[in-house]
């Protein structure tokens, strides 16, 4: 399987501040990779170095099989970028902003029109390709962005937070459109704050935090790494949660106490619950569910909110 991108030792600094420091990871052909973190952990900063927009400071990288500070205008005509603002020219239709942005890859007008439909199909807007843009739902719009970013039939699609704004039933029609283009063998590279989104879409991922990579790996593998197979969560009447929570030591592998309620983290919840009932906690409800992607990130970046 051939590396479409490779990093020893990525390195990108800002005077004194370390954006990224030192990272390495690759992605491989045809693979959906993802970049989590908090903000300022420095996804941005390893994404416009990968689009060839920001050069590095120290390290080596290659995508594609080039060299992104001296063959930025070869390597950008090979990719996709999917911004996560929306930069959409709102009083064009649908088609002339495909068709305007494949003019700047030099395509053809018999190129043009071709991808123009067989994009309007696969992002489900045929019916909307004479429509004004701002006339467009917000899903819509995000479709609309992912086909433009596919007009040159790019090596690699670089999405920046895809799906965020958009209500659950906008996601998961995105999500069904990114998935048939990984069906399709088109190599996706993802940040995104939402850790279902992570689970569903990506192959790999890594985990930044504080300018470095903290875990690599797939969901699954990550998940069972760092976290119990299993949760339990604990509510507790308001001011009984501070009384017993140093009771509650020693009932699970691991224990976190939240302004609100308790989580045990178990591989068996069932027998958890029972030794929890055999010392007479009163809680108020009690929920068992499997420990996820958001429980490994919050555990290796925390829950402080970083402005």
């Amino acid at each position: 399987m051939t590396n479409l991108i490779e990093a020893r030792g990525l390195t990108k600094t800002f005077g004194d501040f370390t954006a990224v420091d030192a990272i390495d990871f690759h992605v491989v052909e045809g693979e959906s990779f993802g970049f989590l973190g908090p903000n300022g952990a420095g996804k941005t900063s390893t994404m416009r170095m990968i689009g060839a927009v920001s050069p590095i400071s120290a390290g080596s990288l290659t995508v594609l099989g080039l060299d992104p500070m001296k063959d930025g205008p070869q390597l950008r005509s090979r990719l996709g970028v999917i911004p996560q603002e929306e930069n959409l020219d709102l009083e064009l239709t649908v088609t002339e902003n495909l068709v305007m942005y494949g003019r700047y890859f030099d395509m053809s007008r018999s190129e043009i029109r071709a991808r123009v439909d067989d994009l309007l199909e696969f992002s489900q807007l045929t019916e909307k390709r004479d429509d004004k843009v701002e006339a467009l739902s917000g899903g819509m719009k995000r479709r609309l962005t992912i086909a433009r970013g596919l007009i040159n039939d790019p090596d690699l699609l670089i999405l920046d937070e895809p799906t965020t704004g958009l209500d659950p039933q906008a996601r998961h029609i995105l999500w069904d459109r990114l998935y048939r283009l990984k069906q399709q063998g088109v190599t996706l590279l993802i940040t995104t704050h939402y850790m279902d989104e992570a689970e569903q879409l990506c192959d790999r991922l890594v985990v930044m935090d504080k300018a470095q990579i903290v875990a690599e790996g797939s969901p699954s593998s990550l998940i069972e790494e760092h976290s119990p197979r299993e949760v339990v969560e604990l509510r507790f009447a308001v001011g009984v949660l501070e009384e017993v929570s140093e009771q509650l030591d020693g009932l699970a592998k691991r224990t976190e106490i939240l302004a609100d309620r308790a989580l045990l983290y178990t591989d068996d919840a069932e027998q958890t619950i029972h030794e929890i009932n055999e010392a007479g906690f009163e809680h108020e409800a009690v929920l068992v569910r499997r420990s996820s992607l958001e429980d490994v990130f919050l555990r290796l970046t925390g829950r402080s909110l970083v402005e």
